[in-house]
């Protein structure tokens, strides 16, 4: 991850514009391990960097939770802030270069709400979960070009490399975010998908919660394929390769394929590599039998109006609320030097958590950097929060 080991952390009026990068306001941890968060805009994105302590030198780093792709807006950031603020950088593994031009050149990274505010339709669909190296996905691209690919990854290095070879071969019916598929799965149309690759994910033995694969994720995949599409696993897992039977075994409305060993047309420098090994590699394919009725959800992500006062916020710090349907949990909170308090929200279902900040700033509240996930789960928890911010 790009980061700064400065000599000493230099707080700067806020707002601050230095270049295509505007820094608004900062907001400093309540809790006994002190760290700051500064919002930064670069052109139409908005994410925080953060600064803490690391040792006796000060740590200027991306924000996990809104960390953006790619790397160059991270880095790009990091140095503005250095320089807004006269800091002396003792250590950097960021370097200077501009932005990678194949990826400044392409519009193939999306948000959320891209997605979620207007689905594309009008062709044939596919998803891919965790593209990795993007082997797959561009050779699926190129071999047609008539479908569109969705490519969804969280590994900032894989995005960027993605990009830069749409880019290099002109590939215009690829799609990338980088966002988790379980989320993802809840704002996609019923019966839009004709496929959805999972290939090679994270066995995560010792967390089968984890795992991509799983009772509420196979529920999503069968509502958002269209009949007689498929959710293709690939795994040279043993233990995942037996979950995935388990699991696929529950829907009613369903039948799957098993092979083993089977030779595809594209395969991941990994699978080569575990072939040479004579590891086994399993594909469990589920093909879905059932017509699924749009998905209604009622409810919106709107705070209400009221002013909501700084008295609230030692009732919400640290606070977990459980409920039959999902939890609300108050992380950490923040107060912000520019007026106001931010708080770290994990909200939703237990099984895919939404992370997101909540500001409240003269008596109002909003969400950061984006609305969560339009999901039962999330509706439900916006409506506890907003009951809780206004007693």
């Amino acid at each position: 991850m790009p980061h700064l080991h400065l000599e000493s952390f230099h707080p700067i009026a806020l707002p601050c514009v230095e270049g295509d990068v505007a820094f608004d306001f900062m907001a400093t941890s309540r809790g006994e391990w002190k760290e700051s968060l500064i919002a930064t805009r670069y052109k139409d994105r908005e994410f925080f960097i953060l600064h803490k302590k690391s040792g006796e030198k000060d740590l200027l780093k991306s924000d996990k939770i809104t960390r953006p792709s790619p790397n160059f807006l991270v880095k790009h950031t990091l140095l503005a802030y250095a320089k807004c603020s006269n800091s002396t950088i003792l250590a950097s593994n960021v370097d200077t270069a501009g932005e990678n031009v194949h990826l400044k050149t392409h519009d193939a990274l999306k948000s959320v709400d891209f997605f979620a505010d207007n689905f594309p339709s009008g062709q044939e669909i596919r998803l891919e979960v965790g593209f990795g190296s993007a082997r797959h996905l561009l050779h699926q691209a190129i071999t047609n070009p008539d479908v569109l690919f969705i490519g969804l990854e969280i590994h900032k290095p894989s995005i960027e490399q993605a990009l830069k070879q749409i880019t290099i071969q002109n590939l215009t019916n690829i799609m990338i975010l980088d966002y988790d598929a379980r989320l993802f799965l809840e704002f996609v149309p019923s019966n839009s998908l004709s496929r959805i690759y999972v290939h090679f994910p994270v066995p995560w033995d010792k967390k089968p919660h984890r795992r991509v694969i799983g009772d509420s994720f196979v529920d999503e995949a069968i509502r958002t394929l269209e009949i007689q599409g498929r959710l293709e696993l690939r795994t040279d897992s043993e233990n995942y390769y037996r979950f995935a039977l388990e699991t696929y075994s529950h829907p009613p409305y369903v039948s799957f394929e098993v092979h083993k060993n089977r030779d595809i047309a594209i395969t991941s420098k990994y699978e080569d590599r575990w072939k040479k090994m004579e590891k086994n590699i399993y594909d469990v394919t589920l093909i879905n039998d059932l017509q699924s009725p749009e998905k209604i959800l009622e409810g919106d992500f709107v705070f209400t109006e009221t002013g909501i006062h700084d008295g609230i916020l030692p009732t919400l710090e640290r606070q977990l609320f459980r409920r039959e349907w999902g939890f609300l949990h108050a992380e950490a909170s923040f107060d912000i030097r520019e007026g106001g308090w931010m708080v770290r929200l994990a909200m939703g279902s237990f099984d895919r958590p939404e992370h997101l900040y909540l500001i409240v700033q003269n008596g109002q509240a909003r969400y950061f950097p984006s609305l969560p996930v339009r999901s039962s789960p999330n509706l439900k928890a916006h409506l506890l929060l907003n009951e809780l911010l206004h007693g």
